[in-house]
């Protein structure tokens, strides 16, 4: 029908009679749907359900990370809906949903960040049923759902492409790829434009809408103008009745001020590994205060052990922190002294291959492996879930250099953590204010009496 103008005015014909003969009510607007793309609307999005409240607070989420070309057997929308009760399980109460719009095929490598259409899903993901059917399961279950967007490019075969001042250009006028960078597959956006602006916050908009999503991950947020996002964010949670939860991916303080709610903790994740290759536990807090510095009650850095960039191009947590038991010490670092913790799908199974995410991927999680791992992290998430100590609690530093130790406390809760970041024995000598204390295991509930040393086994907390 899309190559039919005719028959375009042929069922416009049609409607207008309908709408002569019986009336058509001014709340309930035709909506033109295009058989041939029926993610395409030519009305303006309209409210699909009710908004998700209440929204976790910022300081209580937890993450879950999907990737759909790993996440099942089937690679789409579907696959994921099936298994939200066991992502719900873990503790999560915040699903992100890494790109799942259609992606060109021009320049293209596979990757899911070049975007050819950020109105349609791809069609080895499903359709907007699939996408409304999984954000319903989700919020039935307590979990908010989160999509990947990515603002600063498209590919390009992108119907944009077309306005040729939405785009950077170079001094021929040949519109670049992102500058820095050697991103070949998409084409920088220019936000000089006001008419682009307002196309891709209606982009926005229409997800919100109409899928009911409840936040947005931006990818590369500081190739955008702060003012943008600024723009942007604040039409978004101008929507009536609606909160939303806004992360940028970058480590830039100075976008928390445009509206975002979450920064990633690089430095964090990058000093962890430091550690865990023989630095000092003592640098660990060091960069947690660093991180925070300036930042006001509401926002957090996430904190993670590893995400789908990781998991691509590194090498699994396994194997960057020492083993399995080196992967959950430093998880424990991750959740447990201070902001957001992420959970990457497959880590809480210690999937042992990489996991890639671009076109043409055959590898899939196999849900079956290590069940103790994945009671271990169950127990872990939905103990910090309950513990207001760890979510809003203060933080005292103890930590010598082989061992990360803290206390986390509010007026009527205390919670002490200690993680050897060593894969061999170690004594932790308890300091004398924390002397002949006696504290509950979170494992159990049984009472733990400290005397004058702890002794830890490798990478024991």
């Amino acid at each position: 029908m899309k190559n039919h103008p005719l028959s375009r005015l042929a069922v416009l014909y049609f409607l207008l009679l309908i709408c002569l003969t019986t009336g058509c009510k001014e709340e309930e607007p035709i909506r033109m749907v295009d058989p041939e793309d029926p993610d395409t609307e030519t009305t303006a999005p309209q409210q699909y359900g009710t908004p998700f409240a209440p929204l976790p607070a910022i300081s209580a989420i937890q993450m879950y990370e999907v990737n759909p070309r790993v996440f099942s057997p089937a690679q789409n929308l579907r696959g994921i809906t099936d298994r939200l009760d066991s992502i719900q399980a873990l503790g999560i109460n915040l699903v992100w949903l890494m790109p799942i719009y259609q992606t060109g095929s021009e320049r293209s490598v596979g990757s899911p960040y070049a975007i050819k259409d950020f109105r349609r899903i791809h069609p080895d993901y499903g359709d907007l049923a699939d996408l409304r059917e999984l954000v319903d399961k989700a919020h039935g279950l307590g979990m908010a759902v989160m999509l990947d967007w990515v603002a600063n490019h498209t590919a390009w075969d992108n119907e944009w492409i077309d306005n040729k001042s939405w785009y950077v250009q170079d001094g021929s006028g040949n519109i670049i790829i992102p500058p820095g960078t050697n991103w070949q597959d998409v084409a920088e956006l220019n936000y000089d434009n006001a008419e682009l602006r307002l196309e891709m916050i209606n982009a926005m908009k229409y997800w919100v809408l109409e899928a009911n999503v409840d936040g947005f991950r931006c990818d590369y947020a500081t190739g955008v103008p702060q003012d943008f996002w600024q723009q942007a964010i604040d039409t978004l949670r101008n929507l009536p009745d609606r909160e939303l939860i806004m992360f940028a991916e970058s480590e830039d303080k100075e976008l928390l001020g445009a509206g975002f709610d979450l920064i990633f903790g690089w430095p964090y994740y990058g000093t962890m590994l430091q550690v865990f290759a023989g630095q000092p536990a003592t640098r660990i807090y060091e960069q947690h205060l660093a991180e925070y510095a300036g930042l006001s009650d509401h926002h957090q850095v996430l904190r993670w052990i590893t995400n789908h960039d990781q998991h691509a191009w590194d090498n699994t947590p396994q194997a960057l922190f020492n083993g399995t038991r080196g992967a959950v010490a430093a998880f424990v670092a991750a959740s447990h002294l201070g902001g957001v913790p992420l959970v990457y799908n497959g880590q809480e199974v210690g999937t042992p291959q990489r996991l890639p995410f671009f076109e043409g991927t055959r590898v899939s999680i196999n849900w079956r492996q290590n069940p103790a791992l994945q009671a271990e992290y169950r127990q872990l998430l939905n103990f910090r879930k309950q513990s207001d100590a760890l979510q809003n609690g203060g933080q005292t530093d103890y930590s010598d250099s082989d061992v990360l130790a803290f206390t986390r406390q509010t007026t009527t809760d205390s919670i002490l953590v200690l993680i050897n970041v060593r894969d061999a024995p170690t004594n932790f000598a308890v300091p004398e204010n924390l002397t002949a204390t006696t504290w509950l295991r979170t494992v159990d509930g049984s009472e733990f009496p400290l005397e004058e040393r702890v002794s830890l086994l490798p990478y024991e907390y």
